[in-house]
């Protein structure tokens, strides 16, 4: 049976257990994260990348979750940049990720990630440099997502539960772009993700 985006979006890990469900997750992740977000890795690549940094980093397994599927939002929505009106506008991709990923695993994963777009505005208007760092999709990218935020966005945003951790996700994300770089395979964090199913 091949997983489809809309399976995902009505499926539940109460409809057919934790374990059974990671593993439809992982074929899902595994097919259509080959295609490409940035000039350098397959969106699988990078996630795998920006959890791995959350565990390199000392983090949790919550943070290492939300890591490895900040970006499952593209792949729901097919946002990839081998269509020609890719990043012409913001579908969301955070939103429709969050959503899902609160479904599943509760919202201590779920909101993370529907910040780390924002994260990424509030880092360019707070910190000196930051944009200099983002990949060339990362720049594009801000511009329809709103640009830098403006003092009052800042100050909304830093009262957001698990606003700190969206930072971090949002640095992970910029880092987790090197081709070729070696991460442990999808099956590491298998276990992680049953447990935190069964926990939701």
């Amino acid at each position: 049976m091949t997983i489809t985006a809309q399976d995902l979006q009505t499926l539940s890990p109460r409809d057919v257990g934790a374990s059974q469900f990671c593993d439809m997750l992982f074929e899902y992740l595994t097919v259509a994260g080959q295609s490409r977000y940035d000039e350098s890795v397959t969106q699988l690549e990078h996630g795998l990348q920006c959890a791995h940094l959350a565990e390199q980093a000392g983090f949790d397994s919550t943070a290492q979750i939300a890591a490895l599927l900040h970006d499952i939002g593209h792949l729901i929505l097919d946002e990839h940049a081998g269509h020609g009106d890719f990043l012409d506008d913001d579908l969301g991709h955070e939103i429709v990720g969050a959503r899902l990923l609160t479904r599943w695993f509760g919202a201590e994963i779920g909101q993370p990630v529907a910040l780390h777009v924002p994260a990424k505005r509030y880092l360019v208007a707070t910190e000196p440099g930051y944009a200099d760092g983002l990949s060339e999709a990362s720049v594009r990218s801000l511009e329809v997502q709103g640009g830098p935020m403006t003092p009052d966005e800042v100050d909304r945003f830093t009262q957001r539960p698990n606003y700190r951790l969206a930072v971090d996700l949002r640095r992970w994300d910029d880092q987790g772009k090197v081709p070729d770089a070696a991460t442990p395979p999808l099956s590491h964090w298998r276990q992680a993700l049953i447990e935190h199913i069964d926990a939701a």
